[in-house]
């Protein structure tokens, strides 16, 4: 139920900031970032790959519908498309993919979105079909010699739940692929060692999750398949990720056992922790290939690690554990990778500056930006940056958030007034906020609106034990944190209670919903594909989530009474504020049917409601004229159910039971 973010830098021009400022309320100001600006900036990139000293990544494209293309730095501080017209490089596994190709030399292999084959594609040439339909392919690596992809794939020729598997692809196409290993539910980071002789792999089973437990396997390679399998590290309430060989088949991954994920080494016999620390070398592995560190071959690593939400990058020194964090300016980092032993790219982000591709000299810690997706920036005078904040929550309990104060420089509110809040839940509900720039977020601060961007009990980033928070309290551990945070903020004058709104996507949807039916501090709500029926959540989604709620909520079937009793569905007694739903019509991970069961019983019930259903978009929507038409009907539902008029020309949206209409 993880959230689509889209993130944004933007170039555009700002009122005179000589000028004095217009006396107007909180929402009703003017601001440069309009929602066809959103669009044509909201390109989001990811998976960057390095190969035979060449850069590589996906972007986005949201005014070609949507499709993700293949890129490299064109060498003037653009880029050159590589993936032709026709295709779509995005995979389908768990759903919310995850590398979706890999580069050798310039022969590119990837999934194709459409028909989730593999291709291959060499320059010059059209890409051409390796597998056959009813797959779906991603992680892929090549072995040293060339001749086969190890992949995860995922088989959907049979009725009933997919089946994952580990499999080699010969490079020549002509078959699904040889199942190397199929003996568990899920799988993930096929790596093989730079001699070829061995693989190592992530397994896990239902009804765990990857952050929950996972073991990591190495087994002998052979023509024949795989010899000799044992596990290395995992097991019960153990999280390993990303295993990745060394020069010397040192093998090295990260795992959870000390609560944070931290980097360790296997050799043969034991693990042993290598730079023991209370940070997060890792991330919850919603999408595959995620890449937090990189082996430099030489002795050391270079490491993104996170501190309170907060990314650093590091030169680690694998024989003494030493730590040599770069002074950089970035506060979100992603896609580690070398380009060679004393350069690193990633992708980067910080509060002033949306994400970019990055080099970094590790010897010197310089830094530049290779490419934005838009290289120019909103001006600094309108920017709001997210303060972190702790505040106290249920239990005697700390939660973290970060919140962003109304700001722009042409505006100031009337004496005494204080802004409407939007209280904005991640999805996940694994996962977290991040303190990045997210133009996305700044077209509210710019009108007048305070948002705070809540970690809730629950979210990643903070240990284990913190994410532990929300194993069977889903929907009251997170509900009583974003309550929590209004109280909070109203208590320290920064607010108005009385035109506080919630909103979120995926499972911060789902949080929503159940604050609206169960608490009483939010006036109004933004449900973007959120969870309404739990029950029905658990019967509907995919193979990857459709356990997940073991552990969230409860099994079923004996759990049934806690479904019944934590589905903002089943409680609307309590459910009295304007709601606004927004949701895809091709949603597998949320599907359509939650959506409208809740916009149906509460109009129903005389609840003021709006609904928007997108065709051909699916968890999070990428197509520019669906973005345009979600915000801009979200701002105009807002400025009807508190009553101010929001600048600009909106289209009207209609709702359903608002007094006066």
């Amino acid at each position: 139920m993880r959230q689509i973010l889209l993130t944004f830098a933007l170039a555009m021009p700002v009122a005179n900031t000589h000028a004095e400022p217009r006396v107007a309320p909180y929402g009703t100001w003017t601001s440069p970032i309009a929602a066809t600006e959103l669009t044509r900036s909201a390109v989001r990139i990811g998976d960057l790959r390095t190969s035979a000293g060449r850069v590589y990544w996906w972007e986005s494209r949201p005014q070609r519908g949507g499709r993700y293309v293949l890129v490299t730095p064109d060498g003037r501080g653009g880029v050159r498309e590589l993936t032709p017209d026709g295709f779509n490089v995005r995979t389908r596994v768990h759903e919310y993919g995850g590398s979706p190709y890999t580069v050798v030399g310039d022969t590119v292999y990837f999934s194709h979105w459409s028909d989730q084959r593999l291709y291959v594609h060499v320059p010059g040439s059209a890409p051409k079909a390796l597998t056959p339909q009813g797959y779906r392919y991603a992680d892929c690596v090549v072995d040293p010699g060339g001749a086969r992809l190890y992949c995860v794939r995922e088989d959907h020729t049979q009725p009933g739940e997919a089946q994952n598997a580990l499999v080699a692809v010969p490079v020549g196409g002509g078959s699904a692929g040889q199942v190397l290993y199929s003996g568990s539910d899920f799988v993930a980071y096929p790596r093989v060692s730079p001699d070829g002789t061995r693989l190592a792999w992530i397994s896990w089973n239902h009804p765990n999750m990857p952050w929950d437990t996972t073991t990591l396997h190495v087994a002998d390679l052979s023509p024949e398949g795989l010899r000799n399998v044992r596990t290395v590290a995992g097991g019960e309430d153990e999280s390993v990720l990303e295993p990745n060989w060394d020069a010397d088949g040192t093998l090295y991954f990260v795992s959870d056992r000390s609560d944070w994920w931290n980097l360790y080494r296997w050799k043969g016999d034991a693990a042993q922790p290598v730079a023991p620390m209370q940070a997060e070398f890792a991330a919850p592995l919603w999408s595959l290939g995620q890449a937090n560190y990189a082996l430099t071959g030489r002795g050391q690593a270079v490491v993104r690690y996170s501190e309170n939400a907060i990314d650093r990058l590091a030169v680690l020194d694998l024989a003494s554990g030493r730590l040599r964090a770069l002074d950089l300016p970035y506060t979100t980092l992603d896609s580690v990778q070398l380009l060679s032993s004393q350069t690193a790219y990633a992708i980067g982000a910080s509060g002033t500056m949306g994400e970019a591709v990055i080099a970094v000299d590790l010897a010197s810690g310089q830094h530049q930006i290779v490419h934005a997706p838009d290289d120019m920036k909103l001006p600094a005078a309108l920017v709001s940056i997210g303060e972190p904040i702790e505040f106290p929550t249920a239990h005697g309990r700390t939660a973290h958030a970060f919140f962003y104060a109304p700001r722009n420089p042409a505006f100031e509110a009337p004496a005494g007034q204080k802004p409407p809040l939007l209280v904005k839940v991640h999805g996940g509900p694994t996962g977290h906020a991040q303190a990045m720039l997210d133009v996305g977020l700044q077209y509210w601060t710019s009108r007048g609106f305070a948002v705070v961007d809540v970690n809730y009990g629950g979210s990643s980033g903070y240990g284990r034990k913190y994410r532990e928070r929300l194993n069977g309290q889903w929907g009251i551990t997170d509900v009583e944190d974003v309550v929590a945070v209004v109280c909070y903020l109203a208590q320290s004058g920064r607010i108005d209670p009385q035109r506080a709104a919630i909103r979120g996507g995926s499972a911060g949807g789902y949080t929503t919903l159940a604050a609206l039916a169960f608490e009483n501090v939010f006036k109004a709500g933004a449900n973007y594909y959120g969870v309404s029926d739990l029950e029905m959540l658990a019967r509907e989604t995919h193979k990857f989530e459709s356990r997940y709620l073991d552990r969230l909520v409860a099994p079923l079937p004996q759990g049934k009474a806690v479904y019944v009793a934590r589905s903002p569905l089943h409680h609307l007694d309590g459910f009295n504020e304007p709601l606004i739903t927004f949701q895809g019509k091709e949603d597998r991970v949320v599907p359509p049917s939650q959506s409208r069961a809740i916009v149906d019983a509460l109009r129903a019930k005389g609840v003021p409601v709006a609904y928007l259903e997108f065709d051909g978009e699916q968890h999070g929507f990428r197509k520019a004229e669906n973005i345009v038409r979600a915000t801009e009907a979200e701002l105009a539902f807002y400025g009807r159910v508190f009553g101010f008029t929001p600048a600009g020309n909106l289209p009207e949206v209609h709702i359903d039971n608002l007094p006066g209409t």
